[in-house]
């Protein structure tokens, strides 16, 4: 019977039990708890008992993980279907590490180009680096997927930690992102980073050539305002950004890993490089706690498994991340991506169709909005959602404390809640008290039962600094890995993404009236409404 049998056996054969019953053996919340750091992940209010994660353990060992991660830190080209390493993690490595890929130490160029963002933040942040109008005030930083998702949720939560101009955020090609952005700024007081690997990304391209007519109105060169993230220096000296202000990264870096590189040039001038060393420390520190602890005591792999279990064991299709941290507002939108580019696939690496469910979906939002929005279905709906939580023991604003143990009370009680659920018989009392009998306290009862046996995890941390940060998103990389070996496939692609831009490139000309009776009768017909609306407006 393969591992994957005999975890399905297992599920299958405790499928009715109570979560709150495993807490009947002594212990169980120690036992269920793994820390990293100042960090602790506690899995206890989960359906995994010792035997299941015995058992997930063994599917972690089989699938080859120990190897497949030494491939990755060594530089090996795991990315198979594009040719490529897999080196986001060099991006954060200490001066004294060297990776090699073809026989090259990556390193020293990895150095350099750090080198010159942090340069060119801390010029821009002390006012040498001038707008027309004098020190910057404002940096647009536009982009779309991993070159706006990252450094967007990064500058976000960093707030506490900001010294230097604002920052702002540009990805939809709906011109009213970018109008809304720009109405408010002053353009000659304004930097605009472009950031875009091929400096070909049609959403992006277009954002910013709308930012540089802005810009042109007031702005005698508007080119010198203007930074760029690319490697095509011949764009970018097109578009007339100055090669000092092009920072570069390799093709090994994927879009959504790319924060800890010149992709977040927005937020090393928003916190300034010391902190953003300490950003990178964090990722640092979970990447050795990734590849020296046990499997047993790995944070990584533990949260990844749980997600294995929830998704290809237990059929849960979603999972919520509930971060208890306004400041993290925008994680969940940032691990979609993270998860579902990275999993969303329907092939093993050789080609071969997966035979279990690929990744879950993903989505969520801060408590406690949440609560009164969709935790009601969380907790009374028909769908299991394994729910993840993230809470700090203390916040950036002291003069607010009884706040902050309002918002940790809330995020404790939610997922006693779930793990808890209310009994019929404990309904009954509770209308008893109420003053119904009968019928009628039978029918209102019923309303107010919930399930329980729900799964959480949470994941506690002190503050939430630029350290606790760079944890927390190198331990969801790397969960992704985990789970994409795992699975067979491969994390580092994301062909799915090709196809809608190929086809929206060519309907472009029908919009401006080209024939169109080669479209299908439904884009046809969407096309004429458009066209006719579109005049009217």
């Amino acid at each position: 019977m393969s591992i994957w049998s005999e975890l399905a056996r297992h599920q299958r054969s405790h499928e009715g039990r109570h979560i709150l019953d495993l807490f009947d053996t002594p212990g169980r919340a120690k036992a269920f708890s793994v820390t990293c750091n100042d960090m602790m992940l506690d899995y206890s209010k989960t359906a995994i008992d010792a035997e299941g994660r015995s058992l997930l353990l063994k599917l972690a060992e089989s699938s080859g993980l120990q190897s497949a991660r030494s491939a990755m830190f060594g530089g090996a080209k795991i990315n198979e279907t594009e040719g490529r390493a897999v080196l986001h993690i060099a991006q954060r490595a200490d001066d004294s590490a060297v990776i090699e890929v073809d026989g090259v130490d990556v390193m020293p160029e990895l150095r350099a180009i750090r080198g010159r963002a942090y340069a060119f933040a801390q010029a821009v942040r002390k006012g040498r680096f001038k707008g027309q109008g004098g020190a910057i005030t404002d940096v647009v930083n536009i982009g779309i997927g991993g070159s706006d998702l990252g450094p967007a949720m990064a500058t976000l939560a960093l707030a506490p930690y900001h010294d230097g101009p604002r920052l702002h955020y540009v990805s939809n090609v709906d011109g009213a992102h970018i109008a809304d952005t720009l109405k408010p700024l002053n353009p000659e007081t304004t930097l605009v980073i472009v950031a875009s690997k091929t400096f070909t990304t049609i959403e992006t391209m277009t954002n910013a050539q709308t930012a540089r007519d802005w810009m042109a109105e007031k702005v005698a060169d508007p080119g010198a305002q203007f930074a760029a993230v690319s490697t095509s220096l011949e764009k970018t000296a097109a578009f007339g950004i100055a090669p000092e202000r092009v920072f570069g990264f390799a093709d090994w870096v994927g879009g959504r890993y790319s924060l800890w590189g010149p992709i977040g040039l927005g937020l090393m001038i928003a916190i300034g490089s010391e902190a953003f060393d300490r950003f990178l420390a964090g990722g640092r520190a979970m990447d050795r706690h990734f590849c020296d602890a046990p499997l047993a005591d790995n944070m990584p792999v533990l949260l990844a498994l749980i997600g294995i279990w929830h998704n290809q064991i237990c059929g849960h299709a979603t999972r919520a991340v509930l971060p208890y941290d306004q400041r993290l507002a925008r994680l969940p939108a940032y691990l979609q991506q993270l998860e579902m580019e990275s999993n969303g696939k329907r092939v093993r690496m050789d080609g071969r169709d997966l035979d279990r469910q690929s990744g879950p979906i993903v989505w969520g939002e801060p408590g406690t909005n949440g609560q009164h929005a969709f935790y009601q279905l969380i907790h009374q709906g028909t769908r299991v959602v394994p729910c993840e939580f993230l809470l700090a023991a203390a916040g950036h604003e002291p003069g607010l404390a009884h706040q902050h143990r309002l918002l940790v009370a809330n995020c404790l009680a939610q997922s006693e809640a779930l793990l808890r659920g209310r009994t019929l018989e404990e309904a009954r009392a509770l209308m008893a008290q109420k003053g119904l009998e009968g019928a009628e306290l039978e029918r209102q009862a019923q309303h107010r039962v919930f399930p329980g046996s729900r799964p959480s995890t949470t994941l506690l941390y002190p503050q939430l600094t630029p350290f606790t940060l760079g944890q927390i998103i190198a331990l969801y990389e790397h969960r992704v890995f985990v789970e994409g070996v795992i699975l067979g496939i491969n994390s580092f692609d994301q062909w799915g993404v090709e196809l809608g831009k190929e086809l929206a490139t060519a309907l472009g000309p029908l919009l401006e009236g080209a024939d169109v009776s080669a479209k299908d009768g439904s884009i046809q017909g969407l096309i004429a409404y458009v066209r006719a609306h579109s005049q009217r407006a």
